[in-house]
Order: structure tokens, then sequence, then C-alpha cells
């Protein structure tokens, strides 16, 4: 069961996501639960993969605002990486990038699935 109390394990900064959420911590639960799942993943590897950094920015700068606004550090810093580099249009390596957002999705996946 997804708990407060786990993703501030995870490093989420709970309180002030929850304040952002009204604070409504069954609002922000619910809002968290639902990211593992977000399309936007895809969409950025997809991206990446075919070398199209201007919807790579796109699908990441979408995914930094939802993230961000979660507070899930450990997801948002490979995230934001990647959008920052995708903005400026950087010819890059974004295997170990992505490699490590899929690891904190998963991670996360696994707080929700519990």
């Amino acid at each position: 069961m997804l708990t407060v109390a786990g993703l501030q394990e995870y490093g989420a900064n709970t309180q002030e996501a929850i304040a952002r959420c009204a604070n409504k911590e069954d609002l922000y639960l619910k809002l968290v639960k639902k990211i593992p799942g977000d399309k936007g993943f895809d969409r950025l590897k997809d991206a990446l993969d075919a070398g199209d950094l201007d919807l790579a920015f796109e699908a990441a700068h979408g995914l930094k605002g939802i993230i961000s606004n979660l507070s899930l550090t450990p997801l948002l810093t490979p995230v934001s990486e990647i959008t920052e580099k995708t903005r400026a249009k950087e010819e890059a390596d974004y295997g170990p990038l992505l490699d490590e957002m899929f690891l904190q999705r998963d991670k996360l996946s696994a707080l929700c699935d519990d």
C-alpha cells in the first residue's frame, strides 16, 4: 500500500508536495499512483531512440512538470537532466539517464503496488 512514509523513504519531499495538494494527503497519494503508468516515459524513450530531440524535450518537460509538482526527487533528477539536455538539443548518450529514470519509476511502481 502506498503511504507517505514509504514515499519519504523513497526520497520524496512529501511535506512540500502535500502542501501543493491543498494539504490533502489522499489526493497526493492518488496522483502519485498515476505516475508509473504515465505514457510520457515511453514517449520520451521512443523519441530519444529515434533521435528526435524536439519530441524528446516535449515528453521530458511534461514529465518534469508532473514529477516536480509531486516532489518525487529520485525520479525528478534524471528527468530534469534529460529535459535540460534535450532543451539544448544536445547529442548525447541518454542510455544511463534513461536507465536511472526507469529504475526510479520501477521503484515508485513497487511502492504503489504494495
